[in-house]
């Protein structure tokens, strides 16, 4: 099925909920579901992509996002595996339309033993590696030469570039509704610190590098050193780290108040140079790992 009666038809069942109700009308949504879902896998569908006409560079394109969701409301509870599958082994249950996604050594992509799992309907390109454990959710695209370190998270219709270090314990925030919701992007050649959380449809452009600790959402302010600015988000944007930003976590003093009494501070990522080849210097282990 090609994109645009695919897209009409997801949208078709999306708006009309009797589908998961009656079974005629369900054996045709779950037929178009699995196409579409299957298109996630292979990268030729994504529920954001780049668009050089959009303010952010990137385009939401919510009937993806609303077909992601049609396959939740069509599928029901299963155990993962079944009891005839593997006997005494840990199980899950989970809707039968998102069990965990299956790799052979053809399709390029480095699983490291030991606990992660890559949910159906995300796209996890060639070259790609899996350190333990780590989650990849429905929606999500993972480009070529990216690292998905140990506990770190990708979180539904989240999209990362190509050659992306997540380290140990990021968490990259995703969302499906509402359907119109960006979720975050994390663009090529970025360095995400272990334990730094990017979240609420935040993008982060190419070659930036985020220090361990750093926490970014939509209500966070970013104090550019550099150029003598603060970043935030606006109505109509999401907050977006420039090309080739050093952010590391800071904090500025509390001005009024109690806390200018106690002295207290509070958070503030700051950016404190843009990416040079010092900078670069202190990313090469990745290339050994790979």
């Amino acid at each position: 099925m090609t994109l645009q009666p695919l897209q009409r038809t997801i949208e078709h069942y999306f708006s009309h909920p009797e589908t998961a109700t009656d079974f005629t009308l369900q054996a045709k949504a779950l037929e178009v579901f699995l196409a579409l879902r299957t298109a996630l896998e292979h990268g030729e569908l994504r529920a954001t992509e780049p668009d050089s006409s959009s303010p952010t560079g990137w385009r939401v394109n919510a009937w993806v996002k609303q077909g992601i969701l049609l396959g939740f409301r069509l599928g029901v509870l299963v155990e993962f595996p079944s009891e005839s599958q593997t006997q005494g082994a840990l199980s899950f249950v989970d809707k039968n339309t998102y069990p965990s996604r299956k790799f052979s050594p053809a399709d390029g992509v480095r699983v490291v033993p030991g606990g992660s799992s890559v949910r159906a309907g995300a796209y996890v390109a060639r070259s790609v590696v899996c350190m333990p454990p780590m989650y990849i959710n429905v929606g999500a695209y993972v480009d070529e030469g990216t690292m998905v370190d140990s506990h770190a998270l990708v979180g539904s219709c989240a999209q990362i570039g190509k050659r992306v270090h997540l380290s140990a314990a990021a968490q990259i925030g995703g969302v499906l509704e509402p359907v119109n919701a960006s979720p975050v992007v994390i663009e090529d050649d970025v360095l995400v610190g272990g334990n730094t959380g990017v979240y609420e449809g935040t993008i982060v452009r190419k070659g930036a590098v985020l220090a361990p600790g750093t926490i970014l959402t939509r209500g966070t302010p970013v104090f550019d050193l550099v150029h003598g600015e603060v970043l935030r988000a606006t109505p109509e944007l999401p907050l977006i780290i420039p090309e080739g930003a050093v952010v590391v976590p800071g904090s500025r003093a509390v001005g009024r108040g109690k806390g200018a009494e106690w002295g207290l501070s509070i958070y503030a990522p700051v950016i404190v140079k843009y990416r040079d080849e010092k900078t670069d210097l202190s990313t090469t282990l990745e290339d050994l790992l790979r």
